[in-house]
């Protein structure tokens, strides 16, 4: 048999306990990525090596970001600005639109 060893599946799974993820709290059909509606309200549920159990509460992805991620730094360091993108020369490119070659459409 080519199946691992229980112990090495158990401790794997024993690994992700106490896991956090945030749900965010929308009708629909369920949750869905995490970066849409960042101001719904989030549900914190937590892995007990079973199923996902409630943990806690935050008001929008910024205040479940926090809750999640507790020691890391969540808001991106300033970005300077850079030169301004140079506007786009003459010619077809692979991605440019075609030319119209009758009379112009709308």
């Amino acid at each position: 048999m080519d199946d691992e060893p229980l112990s090495e599946w158990a401790d794997r799974r024993d690994a992700k306990i106490g896991r956090l993820r945030a749900v965010p709290l929308v009708s629909g059909d369920g949750p869905q990525a995490g970066h849409l509606n960042p101001e719904a309200p989030r549900l914190i549920q937590r892995w007990n090596g079973y199923a996902w159990e409630a943990y806690g509460f935050a008001a929008n992805l910024a205040e479940a970001k926090r809750i999640q991620y507790p020691d890391s730094k969540i808001e991106p360091p300033a970005q300077e600005p850079g030169p301004a993108p140079r506007p786009l020369g003459p010619g077809t490119g692979r991605h440019r639109k075609p030319q119209a070659s009758g009379p112009e459409r709308r």
